[in-house]
Formats: C-alpha cells, structure tokens, sequence
C-alpha cells in the first residue's frame, strides 16, 4: 500500500448506518415518487433522473428513505456472478427519489472520503474480487451489508481522492455527451425514414396505387423483405478448442448488442480466431452489417461498427442492392416489435428465416432512395465516430481505474494520457 494512503473498514467511512431499500408491490406501483430499481442500478452507472417506477410513500418511509446527491447504490442480489455488488452513483436527482429493497444504500462521510471516489474504487477489478469473495447463493448471488460494512479498503489523501475522479469523471462525461448525442442523432434518423418510408410524407401530393400494404406512391413497389436484402448466418467455434478463441475476431453474440443503449457494436466480448473462422460456421461480416437476436433475448438489434463474426443466434442483414446499411437498421428497428410478434418456438421463442421472407416492405424507385440516403447516411457516419469515440474512451478509463485505485500510476501521468484524448 502507499503509504500515504490509508486503510478503513467500510463502515468506517459511513456518515450514517447503511439501509436497505423499500418493498413495493406491484399493485400499489404507477403513482408518488420515483424509485430506483434493480433495472436501473444495472442499467445506468449514474443515476441522474432516469424515467423509472413510481410509488406511494408513508410519512415515516419519506424520513428516511429518499436518496441524495452523493449516495452509493449496491445491488444485494444478482442472477449472475459478475452482477454482485454492482455499484451505481447518485450524480443527481430531478425530484425526491427512494431505492427498493434488492439495493443498499450507502452514504458516506465527506470529510474522509469522497463518493464518487468510493464509487469508482467499488467498481475495480480489486473491489470486484473482494465482493466476490464475500457473495453468497445458489439461485442467486447476493451480499449482506454486514459483510460489506467489515471488508476495508485503502484510499488516499482526500486531495487525492478529488483528483482521482475528476480524470475518470472526465472521461465517463465525455462518454455520456456521446451517447446523449447519438440519442438524438438516431432519433433524427428515425424521424426522416418515417417522414419518408412510412408516412410518404414528400409524395402526399403525388398519386398513390393500392397495394397489399395499402396505398403506396406510384412508382413503388411491394417486396419480400429478402429480395432486397440477404441473410446471413453465424456460428459458434468449439469452445474447447483454445487456438479457435482470443484471437483478433470481434464474435458478436446477444450480450454484446445494445451497450449503452447505442446501434453501433463496436467491441465483443469474446473474440476468436481466424482458424476458428474456418473451422466453423462463422463467417467475417462486412461493417455495418444489421445484426437481429433471433432466438433467446429475441428481438435485440444493432450494427457493427467493424467487420465482426456473429454466432448462431443471431442473423445479419445486408442490402443487396441500393438500400444504405443505416436503412436496413431503421427498417429493422420500424418492425422489430412485428418479428418478436412472429417469434415461435418449441423451447425458445425464435425468429426464423420464413418471417424475413414473409415480411413484405415498400421499396422505392432509385432516385427517390437517392434523394433521402445521403442525409440519413451522414447521420449514421456521425454515430459511428461517436460510438468508436466511446469504446476508445471507456478502455482508456478501464486502464486507469485499477492503476489510479491502487497507486500504480501518478495522477499527473493519467492526467496526461486523459489530455491526449479529450
């Protein structure tokens, strides 16, 4: 340990006892105050007035149960290892918010510690160690507060601690402004394909022709969805095989799709090899390959920023023709709830070829593809800037966090290395 730094049990550290947060059922959930439950806790690493269930309170419930500005949020309990303990900070609050009772609530003595500094020490591979060590369950993991109030931690001088998290906080707002930001691109995207794909809006005052869709403009015709775009398969290599796996080859499976909420895939999980490429089903897709979950979380979707390969679960779609790759994506995201109504199956809900070939769609003539294109495409070019932006960001602060948590790198040399980037 550095021996400017110094060693406290959690507890410690409290300005008041830890809490566990409140039961509510879901009869009595819809109206009163927000609430933060585990679905937010996993979804969001700051909770900063996200939209989320609302509850009644009693007097006494108000008196001790809200949260502030500055409190740390531990998950109890989680199906899966890797989620014991999961941390989230309370970087701000829009109205009077309480927690559930699956999350324990810590806030923090500022005159020793600064939790924002907790919460990132919370989230490194040391701490994650030590969660794990003190989890507990079979159908679930969990941890006690108890246990977690005995564990200790070591932190530095609170100057120290401050400029510790302005480096990372530097970096995670920076990747919040992008993802804030492509929000609204993709939302400007989706609003000019519907302007134009579905509402027809720049041809109200053309003619239009019946069709087994309903009236479409003249000109445009009624397709298969798989005349206009292909379908392509992915593949699993053999998992004992170790020269198939670690290698170069983005594999994207289910988990991987959706992160941050954003379209574009721009790193995986697992990756192989290009031997396990060839010994499999796999296959290199081109970027900007679609990419839709057809069997187990059915229905997610998104885009590859690079070429990648795709399990066995999931399909990829290509434009075999004029139709931009950013098209395909809004036509996917437009009938998404369509194909997870189709989804069937004896053990998983699946979607099948059959309901990408019985999927009709309106195809317009050439030059209206080209009048609209250009414009969609460069929004989907500025995502996709933005979406590697944050992938290069968040490993970046991935390499800081264990090294500025544990003394191994001076605050001015990530100083340094953040200024490069931003």
């Amino acid at each position: 340990m550095n021996r400017t730094w110094e060693k406290y049990k959690i507890e410690d550290l409290y300005s008041e006892p830890s809490r566990n947060g409140l039961t509510k059922p879901k009869r009595v959930r819809g109206k009163g105050f927000k609430m933060v439950n585990m679905g937010e806790l996993f979804a969001y690493s700051r909770i900063n007035g996200q939209k989320m269930d609302r509850v009644p309170l009693t007097e006494r419930e108000k008196s001790n149960s809200f949260l502030q500005v500055g409190d740390l949020l531990i998950a109890r309990q989680s199906l899966v290892e890797a989620g014991v303990g999961k941390c989230s900070y309370v970087s701000h609050l829009d109205e009077p918010t309480t927690f559930e009772s699956h999350i324990i609530r810590l806030r923090l003595n500022k005159s020793l510690v600064d939790s924002e500094f907790v919460y990132y020490y919370f989230n490194s591979p040391r701490f994650r160690r030590m969660m794990l060590a003190i989890s507990n369950g079979v159908a679930a993991f969990g941890v006690r507060g108890s246990d977690l109030a005995k564990l200790e931690i070591e932190v530095p001088p609170i100057s120290d601690q401050k400029a510790i998290v302005t480096i990372l906080g530097a970096l995670d707002d920076k990747i919040e402004l992008n993802l804030q930001m492509n929000k609204t691109l993709e939302e400007m995207a989706m609003t000019l394909y519907k302007h134009w794909f579905v509402d027809f809006g720049p041809f109200k005052d053309g003619k239009f022709v019946d069709s087994e869709l309903g009236a479409i403009p003249e000109g445009w015709k009624v397709k298969s969805m798989l005349a206009e775009i292909d379908l392509l398969s992915g593949g699993t290599p053999k998992t004992k095989v170790e020269s198939y796996w670690n290698g170069d080859v983005d594999w994207v499976s289910a988990k991987d799709i959706g992160e941050y909420g954003q379209a574009y895939i721009t790193n995986t999980e697992r990756n192989i090899t290009e031997l396990g490429v060839q010994k499999s089903a796999a296959k290199i897709l081109p970027p900007d390959t679609v990419v839709v979950v057809a069997r187990g979380s059915v229905g997610k979707y998104g885009i590859t920023a690079t070429p990648m390969a795709i399990n066995q679960s999931c399909y990829g779609l290509y434009s075999k023709g004029n139709m931009s790759q950013a098209i395909v994506y809004l036509l996917v995201s437009n009938l998404i709830s369509y194909f997870q109504s189709r989804a069937y199956g004896s053990v998983f809900d699946t979607i099948t070829t059959s309901t990408f070939s019985a999927t009709k769609i309106a195809v317009p003539p050439e030059h209206v593809l080209g009048g609209i294109t250009p414009k969609i495409d460069e929004l989907f070019e500025l995502i996709k800037a933005n979406s590697k932006e944050v992938n290069t960001l968040s490993s970046l602060r991935d390499l800081l966090l264990p090294k500025l948590i544990s003394g191994e790198i001076r605050v001015k040399d990530a100083q340094n290395l953040v200024a490069e980037v931003l």
